[in-house]
């Protein structure tokens, strides 16, 4: 087929940019390619790890139904092994500390919640896992210990269960100054609705009652 003048100089002029271009241009296309082809494969990982995290966790809580201690420790510990990214696994190691705390397990307890509190991604989880764990460390009279744990940033939320689960730590170790003055601040922090108040009043009763404020 005959190509007139103009047609030929374009495509020379095509030829031209191809050779000088294409390889830049084909790498460049790969690049992307390989990259979107990249993000959809780590979507579908990540749907499928949630997915069959789902259908585990709910084995999880069958056994929590059912009282099988030994199952709901194995099912955790798969969770945690093959599905340490997902909330799942967070969720399954709280779930197994209470089962091993009712169990008298204290050892265990202990070890699921320290899992949450450094592999947890989540700060709600870890906060709900440092509370729970200062909770066994108080029974243990490990005091130190257990206010340790508490004195870090926690969400915002957390601040009336922190305060008071401060307050226990230094009731137990008799310094009630400092005690008065956490339970005061789990009651200002506390809601007026929120169930836990009356508690913590008795508690500040009992060794007490409120601070006393400055002379202003």
């Amino acid at each position: 087929m005959a190509y007139d003048h103009e047609e030929q100089e374009q495509m020379a002029s095509l030829k031209a940019w191809w050779n000088q271009y294409g390889n830049l241009l084909t790498w460049a296309l790969t690049i992307v390619l390989a990259g979107y082809a990249g993000w959809t494969g780590w979507n579908y990982y990540q749907r499928t790890q949630s997915t069959e995290a789902s259908m585990l966790y709910n084995e999880l809580q069958n056994a929590v139904k059912a009282k099988d201690a030994a199952k709901i420790q194995r099912a955790a510990t798969d969770l945690q092994d093959r599905y340490v990214r997902t909330a799942y696994a967070q969720m399954s190691a709280l779930v197994a500390a209470k089962s091993a705390i009712d169990a008298n397990d204290l050892p265990r307890a202990k070890a699921q919640l320290q899992w949450v509190i450094d592999k947890g991604a989540d700060a709600e989880y870890k906060a709900i896992a440092r509370i729970r764990l200062a909770g066994i460390l108080l029974d243990e009279k490990a005091y130190d210990a257990g206010l340790a744990l508490l004195a870090t940033d926690f969400p915002s939320e957390f601040a009336v269960d922190v305060a008071d689960r401060k307050g226990d730590l230094l009731v137990a170790q008799n310094k009630l100054v400092e005690a008065r003055s956490a339970y005061q601040l789990a009651l200002d922090k506390a809601e007026q609705k929120n169930p836990g108040r009356q508690l913590i009043q008795l508690k500040l009763d009992a060794i007490g009652g409120a601070v006393a404020k400055a002379a202003a």
